[in-house]
């Protein structure tokens, strides 16, 4: 069956694959590969609830074993991948859907609700080089080494296991949350289970490519396309790697393909989760630094030369407290864990605190000096002491966003995170490609 395909919006309507009605959900569905990558016991536990169960996890690598497993043993690992996913099509375990779009609606500790839009998006459209005027944008940099791992397991993959998250830009919410209303006013959701290891729970409804739901989606999406100044729809905010694989995958093959077979070969599409940046559900958290081996006196005296020209003073907790009037630009707090000082800069070259932090911790790192990357200001605070400097930075506005990586071209790498890691996206859905 062909699939319907949107190519001014860079979208298609897929053929999304499902598990058939006796699968226990609750054990096929997994986390997705790159989380707990530290944490080996996590994905014990996860084998633990699996068993000899149909599940995700049989159809794909936790990244968490890519440093301990030997390059034999993880060829063997990738070939029982792909026996586990031919087992699944040609038992039934997997089924396909006509094609359409999966609304869904995610439930975790930390957050009552988050809506996503399950779609294909056309690779031909997007691009990861900055300052690009695609339909589809890369967030932050793509580090090219990443990418051919990547490329290897999707090339003797036939099917798609997506961990990846776009954005859109809709203040008014006009596309997903309409969308999600009618069909679970009126339809049986085509999955709803609990998610293990604290995952949450999740529920999904389909809408087949010439339903009414699907119409009205199209239509609000053009408007969003017509309400941009280049084009821009969707901002890649999960997942910018496995998205620059897939479309090196696809530059791949194409070329041994015709005119008519690129124009609907199912590795040219992507099947994607696309979240509302203004769902209320989303939560945008600052990606911190600490800077390990780096003293006060030695960043006071860089950052003073480094920023000379773009306003720079350092001052005290205490000094910036007593200020009446807080100073314009960028202000980033810095800590020994025993000491809160600020850096202000009221003249800043980058329009995010985190776009002129990073090139001056950059010009730092050393055999001596290392950059690590945190979550939460409270860790930041316990690891900081007098010979590993904490930065805090602010927070991303959700309404500066898009316009940002318009300006900018692309984010700093770890500039912002997306929830909490249990509330990452679970394995669940597929595709062919």
């Amino acid at each position: 069956m062909s699939f319907p395909v949107y190519h001014h919006l860079a979208i298609a309507a897929p053929e999304i694959l499902l598990p058939n009605k006796q699968i226990d959900l609750e054990k096929w569905a997994v986390i997705a590969c790159d989380q707990f990558t530290s944490e080996p016991k996590y994905w014990e536990q996860v084998e633990e609830v699996v068993g000899d169960a149909p599940s995700t996890l049989r159809m794909f690598l936790p990244e968490v074993y890519l440093e301990s497993l030997s390059v034999d043993e993880i060829d063997a690992k990738f070939r029982s991948i792909s026996v586990s996913i031919t087992d699944y099509l040609h038992q039934g375990i997997l089924e396909k859907k006509d094609p359409g779009f999966i609304f869904l609606d995610r439930k975790t500790k930390f957050m009552p609700s988050r809506k996503g839009m399950m779609l294909a998006i056309d690779l031909e459209q997007y691009d990861f080089t900055p300052g690009n005027k695609s339909r589809i944008r890369a967030t932050e940099g793509t580090v090219l080494s990443r990418i051919p791992p990547r490329v290897r397991i999707r090339a003797n993959a036939p099917i798609e296991l997506p961990h990846i998250m776009l954005l859109i830009d809709d203040p008014n919410r006009t596309v997903i949350e309409p969308a999600f209303a009618t069909l679970s006013a009126r339809e049986q959701p085509c999955y709803d289970t609990d998610l293990m290891m604290e995952g949450g729970h999740i529920t999904g409804y389909y809408a087949d490519s010439a339903s009414d739901v699907t119409s009205n989606v199209i239509s609000a999406l053009d408007a969003l396309v017509s309400a941009s100044d280049d084009g821009f729809l969707f901002a890649v905010g999960d997942g910018n790697h496995s998205v620059a694989s897939a479309k090196a995958h696809w530059d791949n093959i194409k070329a041994s393909l015709d005119t008519d077979e690129r124009e609907i070969h199912p590795a040219r599409f992507a099947l994607v989760e696309v979240v509302n940046i203004h769902d209320e559900g989303l939560a945008f958290e600052p990606i911190h630094r600490v800077a390990f081996g780096l003293d006060f006196n030695h960043f006071s005296s860089a950052a003073l030369e480094y920023f000379k020209d773009q306003g720079v003073s350092i001052l005290r907790k205490s000094e910036f407290d007593a200020l009446s009037k807080k100073p314009l630009g960028h202000v980033i707090g810095v800590t020994n864990g025993k000491e809160d000082y600020f850096l202000c800069l009221s003249a800043p070259n980058h329009s995010l605190a985190v776009g002129v932090l990073q090139p001056f911790l950059d010009g730092l790192e050393s055999d001596a000096i290392t950059t690590d990357y945190i979550h939460g200001e409270d860790s930041v605070r316990s690891l900081a002491n007098e010979k590993a400097l904490g930065f805090l930075l602010p927070s991303i506005s959700k309404s500066s966003f898009f316009p940002t990586i318009a300006t900018e071209g692309i984010f700093p790498r770890k500039t912002f995170s997306m929830g909490e890691a249990v509330e990452k996206r679970y394995y669940l859905e597929s595709k062919m490609i």
